[in-house]
């Protein structure tokens, strides 16, 4: 076998192996409740109105999700080339964890002179449940796309410092602009790492005598400040609301009951978004710190440094939710990558056994064995999603969207935030189905019908109307509204 047909099979076996954790059954469960649901209606109201600077919600600004635009713009793009759908909504933030394991291979390549630290570190990112997982790699919020230009500005400044080459220094730039226009200000929590680390290196005085650094400073306001600035030309008083939610309402006020302690964050990468991996951490960094080659020694105490600062930062966020630390993770898995890739090029180098090819089988046994666990587990996952009982009308309402199931003519009634359901509600309609939404029931008619998938609706409905029970679809109920009981 030719060098150049074994480097193709690496990087296709690569691309196998990251694409089944992250593309496989991408619509298998409905759009999730929350901010999943928001931007796709978000998406779907900017593909209809066209207006790409002010997010809509039913028709008005929307002034809840004020985060800019740019993951709805590639929701958009997708919705104009594949139609309305869950791939449509999902398909960005897919994309974007893919990048990100193929730009730490690029990285691991070019700058390590090692396809098989990237490779690693690739495997170990896509077997992490908080990173395959609702509200990350597989579902339409921003924190993959986030996590995707993080990961991008840091490892480009990373290489700036090292070859002082100035392009690294604008891809630094572009990629904390392209950041802030995904998430706002979580797009630049990982900056104050990066001053940490050219202190360090004492390269801070060379760095801000450098006049391309306020070049980029410059693009920097240009495209994020105007953004905003030009949406609150559009949209009086987004400003006062981003700072509202972004600032005083979620940084410094626990926003929407989201209180947690300081040390909620490390309890959930052990308990489960990082737990089988988590202990190979400190064992990267270890070996990190005392390797023998120079570029091993950076890249772990700068990837630390990172993962340290971002932590204590969204720790002393007074609103705390999982998927803040998702944009640790590439680094993270960086340093298992450190150690896990010590371990293999150890037996690579190992005289232990008389020939090559023993050595190299061997070593590729290890990697096997270390990652065939978390990796069959995150497939395992996928195939078999969770809260399929609280998502019970979000597949029925699949199944009418595939033609599987007639709701025309139905009423759908709803108690609290609806935007998951709303999201199917409009395609069915724009199908030209007579299926509608409510969230008020106290004024149904006679002969209405009527789908209630909540107790406490359904108790309302079976104490106050005469009903008929048409049918019932794994506790979704079909009413037909007789008449009623009393009256409130």
């Amino acid at each position: 076998m030719n060098i150049k047909y074994q480097s193709l099979v690496k990087y296709l076996i690569f691309f196998s192996l990251i694409y089944f954790p992250i593309f496989s059954h991408l619509e298998s469960i409905p759009i999730q409740i929350w901010d999943e649901a928001r931007l796709a209606i978000n998406a779907c109201e900017m593909n209809k109105d066209g207006d790409f600077i002010v997010k809509h919600f039913e028709g008005e600004p929307d002034m809840w999700n004020t985060k800019p635009p740019l993951m709805i713009w590639l929701q958009v793009l997708l919705i104009k080339l594949l139609g309305v759908r869950e791939l449509s909504i999902r398909l960005p933030s897919a994309i974007a964890a893919c990048l990100t394991c193929l730009f730490v291979l690029f990285f691991s390549v070019k700058y390590l002179k090692n396809f098989w630290f990237g490779f690693i570190a690739g495997i170990v990112l896509t077997s992490s449940y908080g990173y395959i997982t609702t509200h990350a790699a597989r579902t339409g919020d921003y924190d993959s796309l986030l996590a995707l230009f993080t990961t991008l500005y840091a490892l480009s400044f990373f290489i700036f410092i090292e070859t002082q080459k100035l392009k690294y220094l604008y891809f630094t730039f572009l990629a904390i602009i392209l950041a802030a226009l995904t998430k706002g200000i979580a797009g630049m929590l990982f900056i104050p790492g990066l001053l940490f680390y050219s202190m360090v290196q004492r390269k801070t005085k060379d760095l801000f005598k450098n006049r391309h650094l306020y070049i980029g400073v410059g693009l920097f306001l240009v495209f994020v400040l105007g953004y905003y600035l030009l949406r609150e030309y559009y949209n009086h008083g987004y400003i006062k609301a981003v700072i509202d939610n972004e600032l005083v309402g979620r940084y410094f006020q626990t926003n929407e009951g989201h209180k947690k302690s300081f040390w909620f964050y490390y309890r959930m990468l052990v308990d489960h978004q990082f737990g089988y991996w988590y202990l190979f951490v400190p064992c990267g960094v270890l070996v990190g710190f005392f390797h023998r080659e120079k570029i091993y020694r950076r890249l772990a105490g700068y990837s630390a440094l990172l993962v340290v600062v971002y932590f204590i930062v969204i720790s002393l966020g007074q609103t705390k939710l999982e998927w803040y630390s998702l944009p640790m993770f590439p680094f993270l898995a960086i340093l298992v990558a450190i150690f896990l890739n010590f371990i293999f090029r150890s037996i690579q180098d190992s005289s232990f056994f008389s020939n090559a090819l023993m050595t190299n089988v061997w070593a590729f046994i290890f990697l096997f064995l270390v990652c065939i666990t978390p990796y069959r587990q995150t497939i395992t996952n996928i195939f078999a999603p969770q809260s399929i009982d609280f998502y019970r009308i979000g597949y029925l309402l699949k199944k009418a969207v595939k033609g599987k199931e007639n709701l025309d003519g139905y009423t759908l009634l709803h108690n609290g935030y609806y935007a998951h359901n709303l999201f199917y509600v409009r395609i069915l309609q724009d199908k030209g189905m007579d299926i509608s939404l409510k969230t008020d029931w106290k004024t149904l008619k006679v002969n209405d019908r009527v789908l209630v998938h909540q107790q406490e609706v359904n108790d309302y409905i079976t104490r106050n109307y005469l009903v008929d029970l048409l049918k019932n679809y794994h506790n979704v109920l079909f009413y037909k509204i007789k008449g009623r009981i009393n009256d409130d």
